[in-house]
């Protein structure tokens, strides 16, 4: 039986693939089992410097699999219920929270839960076939794994309503026009273009990329003058580091630096 979320590095680059094509990659018992555990893993991996989130077949993810949340939704108390997804939810946080840089490489449909997932990476680079929707509102859902949040902050709270209440499907072109996405590329290109820039982000700095993350997430919350304390702190800090140092020289003469993540 093949495996329900595949793991593959190259290039200190960990790529991670919703393996159900058959049924649009919709969420599993096995994929989250299989996100909860590797995330965390990958995170404290120093060979690591990256991590793409992607879908196999023609689909990113269609989210949950709505018949089998109903079946076993049935099975439990409602609190036991809530207990049970908030716990695989914890995926939305890693992804956003993590210390590396985390890119959906959306190469179709990315809809409810799954778009929720692409929305908590960092960045997204969309194919011109992916298509992505709220889709909760059309099967009588309030929404789960953090996607009203992650899309408030990237588009507006108007706008995300807006989506959440109507269940508007948009095209890749319309999602970059609305700064969901990153990129948009034709199918073709998707997996290169999502993979160089993972590879580039992966031989950057990569203590001062998580600083980075850790200052982007606390500005979502925070006041100016708790971000202007953070961001002085870790400034002094990185420039305390080996890269900095390296980045320095490499500077002075003309070269490009050589990271080494100290």
């Amino acid at each position: 039986m093949e495996k329900e979320l595949i793991e593959e590095t190259s290039d200190s680059v960990a790529k991670l693939v919703f393996n159900r094509p058959d049924r649009l990659n919709a969420l599993s018992t096995p994929i989250m089992e299989g996100l909860l555990e590797a995330l965390p893993r990958l995170a404290a991996d120093p060979g690591i410097g990256v991590i793409v989130l992607t879908g196999a077949g023609r689909a990113f993810c269609a989210g949950g699999d709505v018949k089998s949340m109903a079946e076993r939704s049935a099975e439990r108390s409602v609190e036991q219920a809530v207990t049970h997804l908030r716990a695989r939810m914890e995926v939305s946080r890693l992804l956003h929270e993590i210390p590396k840089p985390t890119i959906a490489m959306v190469n179709g449909p990315a809809a409810g839960a799954g778009m929720s997932l692409a929305l908590a990476c960092d960045l997204r680079i969309a194919a011109q076939s992916a298509r992505f929707v709220t889709a909760f509102a059309n099967i009588g859902f309030s929404g789960d794994f953090g996607g009203s949040y992650f899309l408030s902050k990237l588009i507006g709270t108007g706008k995300a309503r807006e989506l959440y209440y109507t269940a508007e499907p948009l095209d890749a072109a319309r999602a970059f026009e609305l700064g969901i996405v990153n990129k948009v590329v034709a199918e073709a290109d998707l997996a290169e273009a999502t993979m160089a820039l993972a590879r580039k982000l992966a031989r950057g700095p990569r203590i001062a990329l998580a600083l980075m993350k850790q200052n982007f997430n606390a500005a979502e919350s925070g006041t100016l003058a708790e971000l202007l304390d953070l961001e002085a702190r870790r400034q002094v800090e990185t420039g305390r580091t080996e890269d900095h140092k390296e980045a320095a020289r490499a500077f002075v003469e003309k070269r490009t630096p050589r990271f080494t993540g100290r």
